[in-house]
């Protein structure tokens, strides 16, 4: 299935403003936040912390799954998707981990007031 398709069978991402990616002494490894150019990969990241409990080598190898095309993409120019790079890493090393970490919309971030 291609990634927009993926995108569609996943949860809402509605209630966040981003999420943080948290290492292993707790620091932030990453943001991915909830605006153009990011809500796919917050999608996929909320999804795969919510399934696998935080972004492990088996949850990395599913996110690149769904990333579909874009992993393929995403292999043949490194440094053109980030938030896919570290799930290929992931997926390669086996071994690590990173903590999700939601950060929640309110409604006046919804409203731009």
């Amino acid at each position: 299935m291609a990634f927009a398709e993926n995108l569609k069978q996943l949860p809402r991402i509605s209630h966040l403003a981003a999420i943080h990616l948290l290492d292993a002494d707790g620091a932030i490894a990453a943001t991915i936040k909830n605006k153009p150019g990011q809500a796919g990969s917050l999608s996929v990241y909320n999804h795969l912390g919510q399934i696998y409990g935080a972004i492990t080598a088996e949850a990395a190898r599913k996110g690149l799954e769904l990333y579909a095309e874009h992993t393929d993409d995403a292999r043949g120019h490194p440094g053109k998707h980030p938030n896919i790079d570290r799930l290929l890493s992931m997926a390669r090393e086996a071994h690590g981990m990173l903590r999700v970490k939601h950060v929640f919309a309110t409604e006046i971030d919804q409203t731009g007031a």
